[in-house]
């Protein structure tokens, strides 16, 4: 194993590894209705100061003025988990963006390379979608916003340990949040998906 620096990759789940952001999306707020009853949305997610399932809950209890409840997190995580499990059981697995495991795959083989997932969503939907959609997760480190709601803490969370150097530090991700905490950070940024112009396929890359 190289003694130099690693390179560390991270990367985003909906609509970077996993084509689910549609569905993920229309499940997260039946669940917080479910729970919550009849509250209101703002017209977009990029609309919330923090765009992780954590922060959007907090910031809708806030706006329907619901911040004295017992905290909901709980029950809306299990009903949210159900309804992804039985999404899955209906309609099958969740399918991997073209060529997402193989280039993941390659990452975790190389002794050059470390690779690391920092999601906006909740550990126990994010492990459900990626080991759905068929990637293994051994020793790959998986921050997500139980904890954190902000997206540039939950990055932060994902390194492997805060005072290790690395080489680079490059952040796959599909949403503009996903960019503007890279800036914040210092990070590179490489975009996914239509909405920002990025790559659709990772299958022309090879080897990272």
């Amino acid at each position: 194993m190289s003694d130099s620096p690693k390179a560390l990759f991270l990367f985003d789940i909906d609509g970077t590894l996993v084509q689910s952001v549609s569905v993920d999306d229309d499940l997260y707020r039946s669940a917080l209705h479910h729970v919550l009853g009849p509250v209101r949305f703002r017209d977009a997610f990029a609309e919330y100061d923090f765009v992780s399932d954590s922060g959007i809950l907090w910031q809708v209890l806030i706006d329907n003025d619901l911040q004295d409840l017992p905290d909901p997190t709980s029950a809306i995580i299990l009903k949210f988990v159900d309804s992804l499990q039985e999404h899955i059981s209906k309609d099958g697995a969740f399918r991997e963006v073209p060529g997402a495991r193989k280039l993941v795959a390659s990452l975790q083989s190389s002794p050059d390379h470390y690779v690391a997932i920092a999601t906006g969503g909740w550990s126990a939907s994010a492990t459900l979608k990626l080991e759905s959609a068929g990637f293994d997760l051994n020793d790959i480190t998986l921050s997500a916003s139980d904890e954190k709601c902000d997206r540039t803490d939950i990055m932060r969370a994902a390194l492997d340990q805060p005072e290790t150097e690395y080489q680079s530090i490059t952040y796959y991700g599909d949403g503009p949040w996903d960019r503007d905490a890279c800036v914040s950070l210092g990070w590179d940024f490489i975009p996914v998906g239509r909405a920002l112009g990025g790559l659709e396929s990772y299958l022309d890359l090879g080897v990272v």
